[in-house]
């Protein structure tokens, strides 16, 4: 146990208490004057807690158990998934939390985690080689695809782009072949221009249809990012307030609780998906780039534990969460600023959330679970 905690990279704890200060001011900031959010700075302390818990516990457990254990874990998480579609609770128009007293769980997040340790497992059977596309590619994108759809149903738009992104990270490094990706990329163009043209095409029939469904909003999203002329003000209410915001606060921002936009709740869901706002009201530019620079370490410190782990598994799974994390980032903090569309992605660590922070904190656990059971052999050498 001693030995275990002498290899703790501790730099990432430090970094994640810097995380809770943060996130704990920038709530407390953001509910000011709602009674209806009243102690959720105090319940983010005690998810951080709880959080630091589940780290510790996940930390201390062999990365190479878990792995081997991945089917199980991404078949309780599909089961838990396929649940939340008939009998999960709805909040913001997606059924997809699962209602414990007065705790909401969301599958969708623990499916993640699990999706990175069954296809960190299936990609370390190649020992390094070169991944097959009728073997290796097309069975892991299945395992990706299946919960995909899943989730799309809910629907949940965040959550289901996020597990495309965490396969095609994973397959990248997992020294996919050229040919392969060239294929995959080709798909992609033709995909997207294929959808811009239709969607263009057809879109008052489309509209006709999902508001016929209840799931217009979908467009509007959509519609906001690629046609901000053509939605009402309404539409574009969150990201034009939320740029505003950001623009107030300049080089060193208006000061805690002091920003206009946010104490007065020009923006929606300042306390989670939101969150960026105050803090580039509050503390403007710098206070900005202090929690990019803090991103940055966290991502450095994975990335090197990566590169010295000594089984693929475990190099594998932290390229997943690695690449999870960073589009998390890009994506919340660009949907604010108008660079991306806007979903319910949340700010790893900073936004309030219950299931999101503890599924990331078990994330970094697993992360430093690879660091503490690191063992002296070649680098990316499996068992």
């Amino acid at each position: 146990m001693l030995d275990k905690l002498k290899r703790v990279d501790w730099l990432v704890i430090m970094i994640l208490v810097g995380f809770m200060m943060i996130s704990t001011l920038l709530i407390h900031s953001a509910i000011e004057g709602q009674a209806k959010f009243a102690g959720f700075d105090k319940r983010n302390v005690i998810l951080y807690i709880l959080g630091f818990i589940g780290l510790f516990t996940t930390m201390f457990i062999d990365y190479r158990i878990l792995s081997k254990a991945g089917p199980f874990i991404y078949g309780i998480g599909f089961i838990l998934l396929i649940y939340v579609l008939f009998f999960g609770e709805p909040i913001n128009n997606a059924k997809g939390w699962i209602k414990l007293g007065s705790f909401t769980f969301q599958p969708a997040e623990l499916m993640k985690l699990a999706i990175i340790i069954l296809v960190a497992q299936l990609m370390a059977r190649r020992n390094g080689e070169q991944l097959d596309l009728l073997k290796d590619a097309l069975p892991i994108t299945m395992v990706v695809f299946v919960p995909f759809v899943v989730v799309m149903l809910q629907p949940d738009l965040g959550n289901a782009i996020i597990y495309m992104v965490i396969l095609v990270g994973m397959l990248w490094i997992g020294n996919l072949r050229l040919k392969i990706v060239l294929a995959g990329l080709t798909v992609a163009v033709v995909f997207f221009a294929s959808f811009l043209f239709l969607y263009q095409s057809y879109h008052d029939q489309l509209e006709s249809y999902l508001r016929e469904q209840e799931k217009a909003h979908w467009m509007t999203r959509v519609d906001t990012f690629l046609y901000p002329e053509k939605v009402s003000s309404d539409a574009i209410y969150h990201v034009k307030h939320s740029k505003i915001a950001i623009g107030t606060g300049g080089l060193t921002g208006e000061g805690f609780k002091q920003g206009e936009w946010n104490s007065k709740h020009f923006v929606p869901y300042t306390y989670s998906d939101s969150i960026f706002s105050v803090l580039g009201e509050e503390f403007g530019f710098i206070g900005s780039s202090m929690l990019m620079l803090l991103y940055f370490l966290l991502i450095y410190r994975m990335i090197l534990i990566s590169l010295q782990a000594s089984h693929l598994s475990g190099a594998y799974m932290i390229i997943g969460i690695v690449s999870m994390f960073v589009f998390q980032v890009f994506e919340n903090v660009g949907m604010l600023i108008g660079l991306m569309p806007l979903t319910g992605i949340t700010l790893p660590f900073i936004s309030y959330g219950g299931t999101s922070l503890l599924i990331n904190m078990a994330s970094i656990g697993l992360v430093l679970s690879v660091k503490v059971h690191q063992e002296k052999k070649s680098m990316f050498v499996e068992e």
